[in-house]
């Protein structure tokens, strides 16, 4: 079983497995030569050949534990018959949804439009070392429906959001677990072992819709997953101190804490679930020493817990790719 796996499932506090969200992307040479020659993204996400190289690029130079499939959250929605812009420093839309198409997508249909997903996930799990993990991922469903609805601009950024159209969130919102689930399942059968939940948008719903929008969906997905035998990260970015309760009520295999959370809160109050991340990614742009005691810090903090060494969000552009080397060569260093 892999050092991640390990960590998952058995709650293994003897080593530090260690990868990074957007491990494969811009901060990489090799990754912005592809996409020089491949500006549509999600063309880019549907060759299945390219997808898998660039899957296997930061493997090739780190000595990672894990590799997550390229991909993006927002095939999910393409493949349930909406337009998706990915726009140059603005983000991605959906520019005109239109709920009629997009619940009346046939699982047929939604899956013969993600099966290069899946047949990257195959490729990349034939040629990858067996020691290694393969992880596959998922938006959650408000996360979603923050891009479907347009409802995150440069004004509310960080402002809680009011749902008004309640009805059709709520349509929304369960064809999403259905077809989520139809998504995770084919990514497993293809061999994905992993699957991460993403629900980047979290810290911006009202206290008084957490559980509506957050806590329940997120619970649906995980319920699946541990059902099928799949160990589940979830990652509920911005919840703050509500990602106790998230904690309590959702009950992942493992949780991803964003940089805003205290890692030695996050120990006290957690009831020794397996924690992934933390580290602010803005710090890799700091000097090397900077970098390895913020490293050093995090691990010390979990020596005596199940901890996987990860951000709390995803590598920055800008990051110098020998400053991955350098992390991932320290936690691999460690002893416990």
């Amino acid at each position: 079983m892999s050092k991640l796996l390990n960590c998952l499932i058995k709650k293994d506090n003897s080593c530090v497995p260690v990868w990074f969200m957007r491990q494969a992307g811009r901060y990489l040479p090799e990754f912005r030569q592809i996409r020089l020659h491949n500006p549509d993204f999600l063309k880019l996400c549907f060759n299945s050949t390219l997808a898998t190289e660039i899957t296997l690029q930061p493997l090739k130079k780190f000595n990672l534990d894990a590799a997550i499939i390229f991909s993006d959250i927002l095939v999910i929605p393409h493949a349930l018959r909406q337009q998706i812009e990915f726009r140059e420093k603005k983000g991605p839309r959906c520019p005109n949804f239109n709920i009629n198409s997009f619940l009346e997508t046939s699982e047929k249909e939604f899956l013969l439009t993600l099966n290069p997903v899946y047949e990257a996930i195959k490729k990349t799990k034939n040629v990858l070392e067996k020691n290694k993990s393969l992880i596959a991922f998922v938006g959650a469903p408000w996360t979603l429906i923050i891009y479907l609805f347009n409802l995150k601009t440069q004004n509310n950024v960080n402002k809680k959001i009011v749902i008004k159209n309640k009805v059709e969130i709520k349509l929304v919102l369960k064809k999403l677990d259905e077809f989520l689930k139809i998504h995770i399942i084919k990514q497993k059968e293809a061999g994905a072992e992993v699957i991460q939940i993403f629900d980047s948008w979290a810290g911006l719903i009202q206290e008084e819709n957490l559980n509506e929008y957050c806590y329940e969906p997120n619970k649906s997905l995980v319920k699946f997953c541990r059902d099928n035998k799949i160990p589940s990260i979830c990652f509920p970015k911005g919840l703050k101190k509500n990602y106790k309760k998230f904690v309590n009520e959702v009950k992942p295999d493992a949780i991803n804490i964003d940089q805003d959370i205290d890692p030695l809160w996050a120990k006290d109050n957690f009831n020794k679930i397996c924690i992934q991340g933390g580290m602010n990614p803005n710090l890799l742009l700091k000097s090397q020493r900077e970098i390895l005691d913020e490293t050093e810090r995090y691990i010390d903090i979990f020596k005596n817990d199940p901890y996987i060494f990860n951000l709390g969000h995803g590598i920055l552009p800008q990051t110098n790719p020998n400053v991955i080397k350098t992390i991932v060569d320290k936690v691999n260093l460690i002893k416990r």
